[in-house]
């Protein structure tokens, strides 16, 4: 192999804005040619974003991806002397026996003003978030073409995981092979992908110049870190995690730097996914109540760094039962933050709801919490700021909420971190900066609903829960594993039922970002309706 300066574009694409896209990835096609480089690589789906789910079913919109990559085809002459290879959503040829899917989800290589060939992805996904069977027709046959004497096999994310197909082809067939990815943030993956990465560079006998997409597209958080792998399974260049730029890795001189620890990444994750939420939904920011409490803390101060403090207000709202020392630590995180504050109280609304409704004791907690949800709707219509739900993965989980009340919001930040996370990412927050509360990280959490209420009246500590939680819901798990793993069989059938019990409550709840294996939404189907525990 001779040796060549290749470049990775790792871009931020939204889904459908296929002209501005096409800047970004001219952009970065400018940046390379500045650079020396004889090469650029995209993500999966560069041109369209990605996922774009059931618009690959839509002829109009394959067409006009179609349309921007003849237009990239036209620019690639101010390049001439770079090969762009990126991905994007084509109409396909036959459809091989689907009788839904009308397109392939295509890597095209420009050269000079000519479009040399494409590649169709052959491994679809289809499981956890992933739908790919239903959207597309997998490709039959691989592609290759060299540049300055240099071989080069392209291939699209999954194709890569299975050593089946594609991977077997490689072998004394390429130098380098080209993987372009659209790969979701997880805990832990960033790691995992590399493993993969040099098992294959190692089997296979050839580098991998792995391209990732970044940026926020609704639930899913794409990361970026993308890398380069040497034949012989050694890493030699990478991209930054979570953000945009144009790297350019020369095989014969190499820099790789540490990645940063799992609660860096994560809390950077939850903060592009909340920001490019907003943003590539064009909302001018977002409101969330403030309770003196450790989620909605964590909550605000995530907003704060997605979006700047003149974008975020908080709104406290007392009951009768609310503690003297919530208001105060709802209020010194706002000054922290620098975000606009406003004191509503609710127990002249709650008076009135008492005195013009028989409410038996759970319906009082629950009007209190649903008086709350409507105050933050309504400055959300005032303001077309973003309501944020601020509940976390174990109370969704278990139904600690009130649907309709503090469950209600467009977008729920923690919804895929567990309680014990919940402090985790708090005192990291604040190893940066102290600006969340210790009070409202030490004390017991509570709903303020009732007198002396306290969460674990209702739920085991919450770290039993969650660890009983990650058996079922990570675990696929079942009442038999919990007893295995040691728990009491009464409160592994509780745990178990109370997860089953608010089916009904996740099917309408708030977007979150996803952050683990198994989230809730797309990465686990269950019926609401269902007989079996």
């Amino acid at each position: 192999m001779q040796n060549i300066r290749i470049a990775i574009g790792q871009i931020n694409p939204t889904v459908g804005m296929v002209d501005s896209n096409r800047e970004l990835i001219a952009q970065a096609c400018l940046e390379a040619k500045n650079q020396g480089a004889e090469l650029i690589l995209f993500g999966e789906l560069a041109l369209s974003g990605y996922p774009i789910g059931d618009l690959a079913l839509r002829r109009d919109f394959l067409e006009a991806n179609e349309k921007g990559i003849q237009e990239l085809v036209k620019d690639s002459t101010q390049w001439p002397e770079l090969t762009i290879v990126l991905g994007y959503p084509r109409v396909a040829d036959k459809t091989s026996g689907h009788d839904w899917a009308i397109a392939h989800n295509s890597a095209a290589v420009i050269q000079n003003g000519t479009l040399v060939g494409t590649y169709d992805k052959r491994h679809l996904p289809n499981y956890t978030i992933f739908d790919e069977w239903r959207n597309y027709v997998p490709g039959e046959t691989g592609f290759s073409f060299e540049v300055s004497g240099t071989k080069f096999a392209v291939m699209i994310c999954e194709d890569m995981w299975r050593e089946e197909g594609p991977v077997e082809e490689l072998k004394g067939n390429a130098d380098v092979c080209l993987v372009l990815n659209g790969s979701p943030f997880e805990k832990g993956k960033n790691e995992l992908r590399r493993a993969i990465a040099k098992r294959v560079a190692k089997q296979q006998q050839v580098s991998i110049v792995y391209a990732n997409l970044v940026g926020g597209q609704d639930d899913l958080i794409f990361d970026g870190d993308s890398f380069v792998i040497d034949s012989d399974g050694s890493e030699i260049g990478q991209a930054k995690i979570l953000e945009q730029e144009t790297v350019v890795v020369d095989f014969a001189d190499r820099h790789v730097a540490e990645l940063p620890e799992q609660d860096s990444r994560t809390w950077d994750a939850l903060v592009i996914g909340l920001r490019d939420y907003v943003e590539k939904n064009s909302i001018p920011g977002v409101v969330l109540g403030l309770s003196g409490g450790i989620d909605s803390a964590v909550c605000a101060a995530l907003a704060v760094d997605a979006l700047g403090p003149e974008r975020v207000k908080g709104i406290a709202m007392p009951s009768i039962y609310s503690s003297e020392s919530s208001l105060v630590d709802a209020e010194k995180l706002a000054t922290n933050l620098g975000v606009e504050f406003e004191v509503v109280g609710i127990s002249d609304i709650h008076a009135a709801y008492q005195q013009s409704i028989n409410l038996t004791p759970l319906a009082d907690e629950n009007i209190q919490s649903r008086i709350r949800a409507l105050i933050l709707m309504a400055d959300s219509n005032n303001s077309g700021r973003l309501l944020l739900s601020t509940g976390n993965k174990s109370e969704i989980a278990v139904g600690y909420s009130t649907i309709y009340g503090d469950s209600a919001g467009g977008y729920a930040p923690l919804k895929d971190v567990y309680k014990t996370e919940v402090y985790q990412l708090a005192n990291y927050r604040n190893s940066r900066s102290e600006i969340i509360p210790q009070n409202s990280i030490t004390k017991a959490p509570s709903a303020e609903l009732r007198p002396d209420q306290t969460d674990q009246q209702s739920l085991p500590e919450y770290e039993v829960l969650d660890a009983m939680l990650a058996v079922l819901i990570e675990g696929h798990g079942s009442v038999a594993d919990l007893v295995t793993s040691g728990y009491p069989d009464n409160l592994a059938r509780d745990i178990a039922k109370k997860l089953k019990a608010a089916e009904w409550k996740r099917a309408q709840g708030a977007i979150g970002p996803r952050i683990s294996h198994v989230s809730f939404g797309r990465g686990r189907r269950l019926p609401i309706a269902n007989g079996y525990l």
